[in-house]
């Protein structure tokens, strides 16, 4: 079994110190427009930047509908002493974000030269050009990581492109794994936990990130070790609303079953430093 993979938790900004913190600290997928609009979220990631975490900043596009210009998101990863990028991308559509994501390397780079490891999403219509694209990807001299989207519905033609635990067995089989790259996973798909198990067989997978321990333990339902993983129909983080008090024990249950999962043995810091 492989290392473990670093998992970001996603939680409404207001829980933050509740279920976020880390210890110790090491990776978190943050979203840039909080970080513009919210003092609060973006002192508690700058602490987490100063306590060793590793920041990746979003592009706001799961999230907005759209990604951040070029400038904002330089803007909102310098407020974090943010390490990473990730570039715009275009849901299912390998050649559109592939011009979003070279165009926005250009001018992130003109803004702030190498600061930045910049991190391309993964993104294609069927398996011809998803292979196409991580091809185009790989050989960029622009993209410093690339990050594989979750598989979200039943796949039972198996696609590289639907199929996130058949393209990383792709790439590992073809020797097509690129040590000069960080790979990273966004966001947990159908089978939730269940699928980091699996993952964990791929030494070079370095975290992923998601909301679902906090959402799902927000509802009142807890994910079980080993499984089954049946996610209802679920609100989005943002929309989640109060969460009341009763439910955080069950909400850093449902975490801690994520790390174990992934073979992480980071836990909730008792307090943002």
């Amino acid at each position: 079994m492989a290392q473990c993979i670093d998992f970001s938790v996603i939680a409404p900004p207001a829980y933050l110190n509740a279920f976020v913190a880390q210890e110790p600290a090491r990776v978190h997928h943050v979203a840039a427009q909080h970080v513009l609009a919210d003092e609060s979220y973006r002192a508690f990631f700058a602490r987490e930047a100063e306590r060793g975490a590793e920041i990746v900043v979003d592009n706001g596009l799961f999230d907005l509908g759209y990604a951040l210009p070029a400038a904002r998101l330089v803007e909102a990863a310098r407020a974090v002493s943010a390490r990473e990028i990730i570039l715009p991308d275009v849901m299912r559509d390998g050649a559109a974000t592939l011009k979003a994501s070279e165009q926005a390397a250009r001018e992130i780079r003109d803004l702030s030269g190498d600061t930045f490891r910049l991190c391309a999403v993964l993104h294609a219509a069927d398996d011809e050009e998803w292979r196409r694209t991580y091809d185009a990807l790989a050989s960029s001299d622009w993209a410093g990581a690339i990050a594989l989207p979750a598989s979200r519905r039943p796949d039972p033609d198996r696609q590289l492109c639907r199929n996130r635990w058949l393209a990383t067995a792709y790439l590992e089989d073809r020797s097509l794994v690129d040590e000069r790259l960080v790979y990273r996973l966004l966001g947990l798909g159908r089978t939730g936990h269940l699928e980091l198990i699996e993952q964990r067989e791929h030494e070079w997978i370095s975290s992923v990130d998601g909301a679902a321990p906090v959402i799902l333990g927000a509802m009142g339902i807890a994910l079980l070790p080993e499984g089954p993983y049946e996610k209802p129909s679920t609100p989005r983080v943002e929309k989640l609303g109060p969460i009341p008090e009763s439910r955080f024990g069950l909400i850093r249950q449902n975490i801690a079953v994520v790390r174990a999962a992934a073979g992480s043995t980071v836990t909730i810091a008792k307090e943002s430093r």
